[in-house]
């Protein structure tokens, strides 16, 4: 039974209730750590709710930026909804970049160099 403990102590022991361990992040610590200066691209999240953001969403990614957008709110005007994922399609492969659903309400769009891989990933 000692031997058990010391075990325990050199490798670590699944808590007594079964649930794994895990480790808080403490978010300041690494925003610190990171400093505050300049990235090279950035993750841009938005809602799309109508044609006028397009230039802007556009803009960001010939920025080298990446841009996830909520459509939610332009999902059921299907002219609306077309025209806009049809010039984001336009702008992802004028910069080689890509495009594609997240879910039924999101979409990604990537400039240059980064690809996104369509198959799902899950931790077992």
């Amino acid at each position: 039974m000692a031997n058990k403990g010391i075990i325990g102590k050199l490798f670590g022991s699944k808590p007594a209730d079964g649930l794994d361990d895990y480790t808080e992040i403490n978010l300041e610590e690494i925003e610190e750590a990171q400093g505050s200066g300049p990235a090279e691209t950035y993750v841009r999240i938005g809602e799309l709710s109508s044609l006028g953001q397009i230039p802007e969403l556009k803009r960001e990614i010939y920025n080298g930026n990446i841009i996830i957008a909520d459509i939610t709110p332009i999902k059921g005007d299907s002219l609306t909804r077309d025209r806009a994922l049809k010039d984001l399609k336009q702008v992802a492969l004028d910069v080689s970049g890509d495009i594609a659903m997240i879910n039924d309400n999101q979409i990604v769009v990537t400039p240059m160099s980064i690809k996104i891989d369509r198959t799902k990933f899950t931790s077992k």
